[in-house]
This record gives structure tokens, C-alpha cells and sequence, in this order.
């Protein structure tokens, strides 16, 4: 049996993955801020068993530590780690930005992140056998702005280079590193797609959704495979959605 471990997931994208690991045989770490909403999504993975809740702030170097020490005393391993934590900060102009909103997007965006995949590294490369899986959840953001997202498009940036360095770092002790990188995916933080969001133009339009599922069935794929290969970017999208060209 696979250990995974996922954090964001007590909703959206990071419970779906979760569930879908779940129903896929893992044993599931589920890890975010709200004991509630992670006791919700065990609830919906109906296998007890095999899932740990594990309250976290990714944030806090600490409490990543405490969670890792509990996967280690739990399982004894981690085959698969998910970095799909995030928050973006309210859609005002850069110069209006308030620097604890930038400050606490790159907080959880990005050291968040970076701390789970520095625990990640110390327990894979001396577990028997060593290595494992990290999925980093990038964005369409990573390769393109929308107005006024300086700092959850600057941190998804980021996340692209701290994916590449961790794919490298990670050879040596057979450690696989990918990015997802999702376009509007159908959950709540995605739900004013429907009612209009604003555009490079200035207009304020409304864009196509996908279903949430298509992002766990992909990255059930990216931990399908043997950690002899790797998908190192994969893109999913709606596939109307203004990215692709000029809008």
C-alpha cells in the first residue's frame, strides 16, 4: 500500500485528489487548517483505515515537522506528496496591494511548499526503499497573469522554478518532482468564473468551466508511474477558456 499525502485538502481540488487516492487504494494523510472540513473529506474517501486527518498550517515550519512526524509514526513512509495548499489575496491594483495580502500568499503559496518538500526529502531519501513522488499544484497563472494577481501569479512562478530545482535536487535520492498546472477547475474558488471575471481588455466576462475530477484523474496518472519517469509540467484545462492565443 502507497502513502499519500495532500495538503489543501479539506476542499476543491485537494479533496477530490484526496478521494480519488483514496478510492485508488492509498492510504491518505489529509492535511489543511480546518479539522472540520479534512474529517468531511475522510468522510468521503470511506475508507478510515487508510486516512489519517491531520490538521496543519504549511505555513508554520513547526507544524509542517509535527506532520511529518506523525505520517513517519503512522505509516512508517510517504510514497506521494501533493502541494496543493493555496490562497490568493483580494483583485485590487498592484500599487492599492496591501503587503501582508502579498506576504501571505507567498506564505502559503510558496514556503508552504518549499517546507513540505524539504520533509518530504529528509523522510524518502532514508526510508527503505528510498524515494518518492512530489506534485507540486502550479496554475495557469504560472505562465500567464490575470489582472491585477501579482501575488498569486508571482508565486506560482515560483512554484515552477522551485519544481525544477526539486525535480534536480531529488535525482539522487530518487526522487520524482512534477507540476499540475489547472485551468479554471469547477469549485468554489473557481465559482465567479460563471458570473464574470475581468479580462486583459478590461472587460469583464464569463469563462468555461471543467469538472474537478479531471484534475484528480490526472494526478492519479502523474503517481501512476514508476519513479523512472516523470511528467515534469502537465497542463489541464477547460478548453474554451481564455488562455490559449490572444484572450
Amino acid at each position: 500500500m502507497k502513502i499519500a499525502l495532500v495538503t489543501g485538502a479539506g476542499s476543491g481540488i485537494g479533496r477530490q485528489t484526496a478521494v480519488a487516492l483514496a478510492h485508488a487504494g492509498y492510504a491518505v494523510v489529509l492535511a489543511g487548517r480546518n479539522a472540520a472540513s479534512l474529517e468531511e473529506t475522510a468522510r468521503l474517501a470511506g475508507a478510515p483505515e487508510r486516512t489519517l486527518v491531520a490538521p496543519c498550517d504549511v505555513t508554520d515550519a513547526a507544524s509542517v515537522k509535527l506532520l511529518f512526524d506523525r505520517v513517519r509514526e503512522s505509516f512508517g513512509r510517504l510514497d506521494l506528496l501533493f502541494n496543493n495548499a493555496g490562497v490568493s489575496a483580494p483583485g485590487v491594483l498592484l500599487e492599492d496591494l496591501d503587503v501582508a495580502d502579498w506576504q501571505r500568499v507567498i506564505a502559503t503559496n510558496l514556503t508552504g511548499v518549499f517546507l513540505c518538500t524539504q520533509e518530504a526529502f529528509r523522510m524518502m531519501k532514508d526510508q527503505h526503499p528510498g524515494g518518492g513522488r512530489i506534485i507540486n499544484n502550479g496554475s495557469i497563472s504560472a505562465h500567464a497573469p490575470r489582472p491585477n494577481s501579482a501575488p498569486y501569479t508571482a508565486s506560482k512562478h515560483a512554484v515552477t522554478g522551485l519544481t525544477k530545482a526539486t525535480a534536480l535536487d531529488g535525482r539522487k535520492y530518487n526522487i520524482a518532482c512534477g507540476q499540475i498546472d489547472i485551468g479554471n477547475a469547477d469549485t468554489a474558488m473557481a465559482g465567479k468564473m460563471k458570473t464574470g471575471v475581468p479580462q486583459a481588455d478590461g472587460s469583464i466576462a464569463i469563462e468555461p468551466t471543467m469538472d474537478v475530477r479531471h484534475v484528480a484523474d490526472a494526478v492519479l496518472y502523474m503517481a501512476s508511474l514508476p519513479l523512472d519517469a516523470n511528467v515534469l509540467t502537465l497542463t489541464v484545462m477547460a478548453t474554451a477558456m481564455p488562455f490559449v492565443g490572444r484572450g
